[in-house]
């Protein structure tokens, strides 16, 4: 076997299980059909280390079981009583778009009956405790708009919420935490927020240099890109190279690098081509910003968000790696 069918197979059997049962198992050829879409030269550079990166930032089924199974005896948060605790909180299904939370649920339901016996009909939410269960916070947008909302209304004078996710990006963290504590604060309402995760990835404009996303160091000389970056209001925050981020995602700089850059140029590229994407789906990922993108390459089996690069998920006439489930 070839470097080039080696890595197609690699990387095929790494997001073997996305959305499966949903649409097509992925295949060394679909990955070819997508990776056929980038320059030649790139191509194989663009398979190392995608391949490399998506062994640590996809996030399979298995790894989601794990992670819930051992939140339902989570010792810090059950105060080891297990049962006691998870008969006392509520869990909360208050998500206004998208299936990510009652898909969460469903599987931290069968995690609690596994582990501790009990259903989730057997939260009561006596004790004025409440958790928040989804997959990701990426802008804080998501978490935000439904907490709010359940904070001007339904929650009491006085709750403890614990935000519970797989992957968490800590400027959406931080944004999110600040507009509840206000929102709290607006209503006279004591609510205390404590978060939970598996994976905590740093985006934060002031940690450019240790960041888990992708943020270019130079803009490419490609006429496209220039104009596209000329049109927004601030100029991209750059990043000094030189490290791999906080997570080491990345193989190396060179890898790092040939992502940055060549899914900035497919970026701006598909923005020509899709006529459906709004303006906030950037090159690097959607971000209300006027940004290159969000630029985060997380992924998970049941879905891809739309804050990684337009060349990972973008549709017709794009050939997209991984097909996405829209709201």
């Amino acid at each position: 076997m070839s470097e080039r069918e080696d890595l197609l197979k690699s990387l095929s059997e790494t997001i073997a299980d996305y959305r499966l049962g949903e649409i097509s198992k992925p295949t060394p050829d679909h990955v070819a059909t997508w990776v056929h879409q980038f320059d030649e030269t790139v191509q194989l550079p663009i398979l190392k280390e995608i391949d490399y990166v998506l062994r640590q930032t996809y996030l399979p089924k298995s790894t989601v079981e794990k992670f819930l199974s051992g939140l339902a005896v989570q010792k810090k948060l059950t105060e080891e009583d297990p049962r006691s605790f998870w008969r006392s909180v509520e869990l909360l299904d208050i998500q206004g778009a998208g299936d990510s939370q009652s898909d969460m649920l469903k599987m931290f339901g069968d995690a609690l009956g596994s582990k501790v016996g009990l259903s989730l009909d057997d939260c009561s939410g006596s004790s004025g405790t409440f958790v928040y269960l989804d997959d990701g916070i990426y802008t804080g947008n998501r978490i935000l708009g439904d907490l709010r909302s359940w904070i001007e209304s339904d929650a009491p004078e006085e709750a403890t919420v614990h935000i519970v996710v797989i992957a968490l990006h800590r400027g959406g963290q931080y944004y999110a935490r600040t507009k509840l504590n206000e929102a709290s604060k607006a209503v006279g309402k004591n609510i205390t927020i404590s978060w939970w995760r598996c994976v905590e990835l740093e985006d934060r404009r002031t940690y450019t240099y240790s960041a888990d996303v992708l943020r270019p160091t130079e803009i490419p000389d490609d006429p496209d890109v220039q104009e596209y970056v000329e049109s927004l209001s601030y100029p991209p925050n750059r990043r000094t190279p030189g490290n791999l981020g906080e997570n080491k995602f990345f193989s190396s700089e060179v890898g790092r690098h040939v992502l940055e850059q060549e899914f900035l140029k497919a970026g701006v590229r598909i923005r020509s081509m899709c006529p459906y994407l709004n303006v906030f789906q950037r090159p690097l990922g959607n971000s209300v910003l006027e940004t290159l993108g969000f630029g985060s390459l997380l992924v998970t089996f049941r879905n891809c968000p739309n804050n990684t690069p337009l060349a990972l998920w973008a549709g017709e006439p794009w050939y997209p790696l991984f097909p996405r489930r829209t709201n």
